[in-house]
């Protein structure tokens, strides 16, 4: 085995010792499982919806896959804890995104409290996130690099290009945590042990690619986690049927959803007068570098409406893990909803 297989290993061991300490409590989550919906009780389906919700803002933002799968951990692990209002719900699904960004991004690449809360509109001041911060903080003891599914699926992911001789683009990371992300989105998945989930995601994938040397250095990695038969194949029913779901095209993939901004009616008017007061430009002559093509791709288009000002925040490719992407338009489209 070489230097860097018995590295791996070493990460792989510790990692499994630590993941049933970043896991949330079972009886929490069987609680919202349980749970009627109403104005006092937290249910599976507003939980499920405020983690697509976090999908469009670290899409919007740019963050990485590892700060929306963390922002999910910290979710799960605190409502597992707490007896949470729907009501408050919203703060605390933008305090986690928060906390899950300093850990993983660049300090500089993480907008002010003011614009997390411009673009989310959670409906809460920067001193309620400071608030909803300390509770969370405290309540979870301040342990916010977590162990998650994702470390498994990259630590299992380089395991498997270390020791197979087939070409090392056949296995796709970013179609694995396209689909990790999926499987956040429902409440169910928190339950499973990281290492399970993630092996369900890599063997998944390896059946569809029929490759036996591939599937037999997962049999082995399965072996070395301790993962038993019944383990890896109940989990792994779900997750294909989880992914089936979502490619289905009834669902709404949190990639494509809009952000909306709800504005006055005042300043949708504003908005919509200041769209045709813009000056008209001089003709630029032929022989200039200028060309058609570049004025579709720098144009901007605003309809007007008096209720809302919705934006699609930038999508990445995950789409086309799942369903077939419409091909992006070369502008950013801004309008207001009637």
């Amino acid at each position: 085995m070489s230097s860097e297989a018995l590295w791996l290993f070493k990460q792989l061991n510790l990692h499994l010792e630590l993941e049933g300490r970043f896991q949330p409590r079972e009886k929490g989550l069987s609680l919202i499982e349980g749970a009627a919906e109403n104005e006092n009780t937290l249910c599976p389906r507003q939980r499920n919806a405020k983690v697509e919700d976090l999908w469009s803002l670290t899409n919007f933002f740019g963050f990485a896959t590892e700060t929306f799968v963390l922002a999910v951990n910290i979710l799960d692990r605190f409502l597992a804890l707490m007896k949470v209002k729907p009501k408050h719900l919203s703060c605390i699904g933008v305090c986690c995104m928060q906390l899950a960004a300093r850990v993983v991004e660049e300090e500089c690449n993480i907008p002010s409290a003011h614009e997390i809360i411009r673009i989310s509109q959670c409906k809460c001041t920067v001193s309620d996130l400071k608030r909803m911060e300390k509770i969370i903080s405290e309540k979870l003891h301040f342990e916010f690099k977590a162990t998650t599914a994702l470390t498994f699926l990259h630590l299992y992911h380089t395991i498997v290009l270390c020791h197979t001789s087939e070409r090392k683009e056949v296995l796709n990371l970013d179609k694995l945590e396209a689909q990790l992300k999926a499987c956040n989105c429902r409440l169910v998945f928190s339950k499973a042990k990281p290492s399970v989930l993630a092996l369900c995601l890599l063997t998944l994938e390896v059946q569809t690619l029929k490759s036996v040397e591939l599937l037999e250095i997962l049999l082995r990695v399965q072996k070395h986690s301790k993962i038993s038969d019944s383990d890896l194949l109940y989990w792994r029913e779900l997750v294909s049927k989880c992914l089936a779901d979502y490619s289905s095209p009834e669902c709404c993939k949190p990639d494509h959803k809009k952000l909306v901004w709800i504005v006055s009616r005042r300043t949708a008017q504003n908005l919509q007068n200041s769209y045709y007061s813009v000056p008209e430009l001089p003709t630029i002559p032929e022989g200039g570098c200028f060309n058609g093509s570049e004025s579709e791709d720098s144009c901007e288009d605003m309809s007007s409406g008096e209720e809302s000002l919705s934006s699609s925040p930038p999508s990445d490719l995950e789409g086309t893990f799942f369903f077939e992407l419409k091909p992006k338009p070369k502008w950013q489209t801004l309008g207001c909803r009637s």
